[in-house]
């Protein structure tokens, strides 16, 4: 998808968004910075970490149209995405920014010397994106999740809240490059909480279904989803729907998932993270290498309980998480 064709989606009301428009261009001065967006579609739905991400850059001095030209590439899959790595750059963007390690993947293997800037990495050391968190080497740096553990703290806080549950299961994706570091953490969370681990693998949203299928047949009673711009991105109405569908408990990586249904999450301020990787964009752009911008931590996260979706699945959450949760959805 093309930036003229995104549309914002956000509080009911359907807008277009001047700053995202292809007309934009044609206001660029001749010293206009020109830097690659790469993102996971459908668009509408990264909607508010692509505002953060650009507020971030105004609060610099960077203002589409202006000094500031923004390439936006959505794609539907990891192989799209490869392609459209490629394709900016070819447009000679002087910088290419990929919110997590999907996006990263595609950009890493079409450049290995513009700048890649990440804002919600899940494991940029595990997957070997970055060298290590303070010295990332190369021409990719940003700001990282640590997906290790919050998988472990959020299979705990899922099991708090269905005591009972001994068997759990994870959904993720080979497609995801933060895949395999994701499955390690939650099996030994699992052995350390003394549960079975099943592992449904899912490379698009059209094997949701199948997946929630294995589950069933596997006797899972709680599921953990592992945030990707797959599970994030994609369609995150339809998993929430499939999880209540089955009445399986879920924790989610991420808020957007609880918001469209979900159960529970537990997972880092992500807008707050788009924001915050504007200013790697500004050092960037004014000469500073990647290699020398240590990876920053998440500092701010989130537990977020649908109250709505416990009760239709006839859960009592414990008060002792009520009492925890930062965001409780009635």
């Amino acid at each position: 998808m093309r930036r003229r064709d995104f549309i914002v989606v956000f509080g009911g009301a359907v807008a277009s968004s001047s700053l995202w428009r292809h007309e934009a261009m044609g206001q660029q001065t001749s010293k206009a910075h020109r830097i690659g967006y790469l993102g996971f579609a459908p668009a509408a739905t990264s909607a508010t970490r692509v505002e953060a991400f650009l507020a971030g850059l105004r609060d610099l001095g960077y203002v589409e149209g202006k000094n500031l030209v923004v390439e936006f590439r959505w794609g539907n899959n990891p192989d799209q995405l490869r392609e459209l790595a490629a394709e900016l750059v070819l447009s000679n963007v002087e910088l290419i920014f990929g919110t997590s390690s999907t996006e990263v993947g595609a950009a890493r293997q079409a450049t290995t010397t513009i700048p890649i800037v990440f804002a919600t990495h899940a494991d940029p050391v595990g997957t070997g994106h970055v060298a290590s968190l303070a010295r990332p080497g190369g021409n990719i740096t940003g700001l990282s999740v640590l997906q290790t553990d919050l998988t472990a703290k959020a299979i705990e806080i899922l099991k708090e809240a269905v005591p009972l549950a001994t068997r759990f299961g994870i959904l993720s994706s080979p497609t995801v490059p933060s895949h395999q570091p994701t499955v390690e953490a939650a099996r030994a969370a699992a052995e350390k909480l003394g549960l079975v681990l099943h592992t449904a693998i899912v490379e698009s949203t059209d094997e949701f279904e199948a997946a929630f299928a294995s589950l069933e047949r596997a006797g899972v009673h709680a599921l953990f989803v592992a945030a990707s711009s797959l599970t994030v991105r994609s369609n995150p109405t339809l998993l929430a729907d499939l999880a209540l569908k089955n009445r399986v408990p879920t924790m989610f990586g991420s808020r957007d998932n609880v918001v469209a249904g979900g159960f529970m999450s537990y997972a880092p301020d992500q807008v707050d993270l788009s924001r915050r990787a504007a200013t790697y964009v500004d050092k960037i752009l004014r000469g500073t290498k990647p290699s020398d911008l240590p990876v920053e931590q998440a500092s701010k996260y989130q537990f977020v309980i649908n109250l709505r979706t416990s009760k239709a699945l006839g859960i009592t959450v414990p008060p002792t998480l009520l009492a925890r949760a930062d965001e409780l959805i009635e």
